[in-house]
């Protein structure tokens, strides 16, 4: 290999191969100096590499930062979720769950819309609840099987709001060990941010077993006891 031909690569790739090279010229190792990066004055290769550590040192910090934050949200959530379970079992008169549950998720979570339509429950009729249920509802309810969050895209059930969201996440509602859904509970709110289609649904999967749980006491007969 000559002079003219030693390139950058063949230096690296030397260095990576001969690990003893600045044990043998620990001098040279001493006194090398390399460009700063973000000045134009030189430094030493030892300074260079403990900024690279101080740098790798503080994308840590932020990771760990990010993980405390989420979790003490997610710790926050999961506290509302548990309040508003217990406001639902606390609650004597089962007609009153789906406005219960309107108005607790609208002052839990500070959502400005929310709304619910359920059919299929005896206890429950001629209700502001089963108003606007059409087949097409009905339909739309049977093919989510999951929640959808996003953008307004002219969701029929939108509509249910009164007002247009600038996101919203719409929930089929779903008794346990049922495969057919009892209603929709449709989340707006006036920020685009606050659902989006690549966000989790494990909160959202909790408020729809919870609500359907606590909706399944209207499935009987009108004179059923609450409880029975």
């Amino acid at each position: 290999m000559t002079e003219d031909s030693l390139s950058a690569d063949d230096v690296a790739h030397f260095l990576q191969t001969h690990p003893a090279f600045f044990q043998e010229h620990a001098e040279l190792f001493a006194n090398l100096r390399v460009p700063h990066p973000n000045e134009t004055r030189a430094i030493s290769l030892g300074e260079r590499q403990i900024m690279t550590l101080r740098a790798r040192a503080k994308d840590l910090e932020w990771q760990l930062s990010g993980l405390v934050h989420n979790a003490s949200g997610n710790e926050r959530i999961s506290k509302t979720l548990n309040d508003w379970c217990c406001r639902m079992l606390a609650e004597d008169d089962a007609s009153q769950i789906p406005a219960h549950i309107v108005r607790s998720l609208g002052d839990l979570f500070d959502l400005p819309t929310i709304a619910l339509r359920v059919w299929d429950l005896p206890r429950l009729t001629g209700s502001e609840f089963n108003e606007d249920v059409t087949e097409s509802i009905r339909a739309y309810a049977r093919e989510l099987v999951k929640p959808y969050c996003g953008p307004l895209r002219d969701q029929e059930a939108a509509g249910w709001l009164g007002t247009a969201p600038a996101s919203l996440a719409i929930i089929g509602l779903r008794p346990p060990g049922s495969s057919e859904p009892i209603g929709l509970l449709v989340l707006g709110s006036d920020e685009a941010e606050r659902f989006t289609p690549d966000m989790g649904t494990a909160f959202l999967d909790t408020i729809n077993q919870l609500a359907s749980a606590s909706l399944s006491r209207l499935r009987g007969s009108p004179d059923q006891d609450d409880y029975a």
